[in-house]
């Protein structure tokens, strides 16, 4: 519990917007669940949101110690009230998210609370699974990434062990991960196997392909099988052999099919006439395909989880069963 006292220059203000402004982290709905719970008091007795305080009203707020730091990046997970999570799979040591698309995973300079951590995060400080004030250093962190505008399952550890062992599999590719696209017109081969050498450009964040090697390139390989056409689309399955920035979009429209939607990489004619404004790209099926001793996650070897639908695929190809 704690005390405030209300002097002269907070005299006047609403008991809401009061303890709105001293504890920014507490989530508004959370704040008037607490004032209608009595969570929150005046002068010992429980009271109304828009009452006036007054010089000398003694505040008492039996709320966690969490809401009364300081905002900073590590603990703007408390602002998120109802996490909004599509789970697909969970256990003690991970969570299997279906992100959708336009949600960032992590802060960036455009969105800083409204992110997949801080969803995952908020849902287990709910769940009381984890707390922050119990912790020397670890918080519950993403093992893979995926753009904004692509959707698709995401993998959280919610312990440290679970994230070494995970990071590590990840870069023995001991994890298999397909993707679900769209691309404009159809692929010359019906399926195949695209290898190059990508290139960021970290000041227009954008990556270029190579066909030989150039400095500061990295090598990407892609396998795609074309599921099916129709009028001018392809539905295609790719799975990642390498983990490159943007590397379905950029080796897709290598080989002359860029993905619908993308802004980036694709036709701006053809994305306009279907009004799509995001990338057709999503993470779909993940499998554990451990090689090497996997420790405490090793129940998870041969294991495979698929999203439940995939938009624009329900959008283009309903009917499609080849998957």
């Amino acid at each position: 519990m704690r005390e405030f006292t209300i002097g002269k220059n907070d005299a006047g203000q609403r008991l809401d917007r009061f303890v709105a402004k001293n504890l920014p982290l507490l989530p508004p709905a959370l704040l008037q669940k607490y004032i209608r719970l009595k969570r929150i008091k005046v002068n010992g007795k429980g009271s109304k949101r828009d009452v006036r305080l007054e010089t000398g009203d003694i505040l008492q707020l039996y709320i966690n110690d969490e809401f009364f730091d300081k905002p900073n990046e590590e603990n703007l997970f408390l602002t998120v009230f109802k996490p909004q999570l599509n789970i697909v799979y969970e256990d003690e040591n991970l969570l299997l998210v279906d992100k959708r698309p336009g949600m960032s995973v992590h802060a960036d300079e455009t969105e800083k609370v409204n992110t997949l951590i801080n969803h995952i995060q908020a849902y287990l400080y709910q769940k009381r699974e984890w707390n922050p004030k119990w912790e020397n250093a670890f918080a519950p962190a993403l093992c893979n990434r995926i753009d904004r505008n692509t959707g698709g399952i995401v993998i959280a550890a919610k312990n440290a062990e679970a994230l070494r062992i995970i990071n590590e599999k990840i870069r023995a590719h001991e994890l298999e991960k397909f993707y679900l696209c769209i691309t404009v017109g159809r692929p010359k081969q019906p399926e195949g196997k695209i290898e190059g050498f990508l290139l960021k450009n970290e000041a227009k964040k954008e990556v270029r392909f190579f066909h030989k090697p150039v400095p500061g390139g990295k090598t990407a390989v892609t396998l795609y099988r074309t599921l099916e056409s129709r009028g001018g689309l392809s539905l295609v399955e790719c799975r990642l052999l390498t983990g490159r920035t943007h590397q379905i979009r950029v080796s897709m429209a290598e080989i002359g099919c860029p993905l619908l939607g993308d802004g980036k990489y694709g036709r701006g004619d053809v994305n306009r006439r279907y009004h799509e404004t995001r990338q057709a790209l999503y993470s779909y099926k993940l499998r554990f395909d451990f090689q090497t001793d996997a420790g405490l996650l090793s129940y998870l070897n041969g294991q495979e989880f698929t999203v439940e639908t995939v938009p624009f695929r329900e959008k283009y190809f309903p009917q499609t069963l080849s998957i």
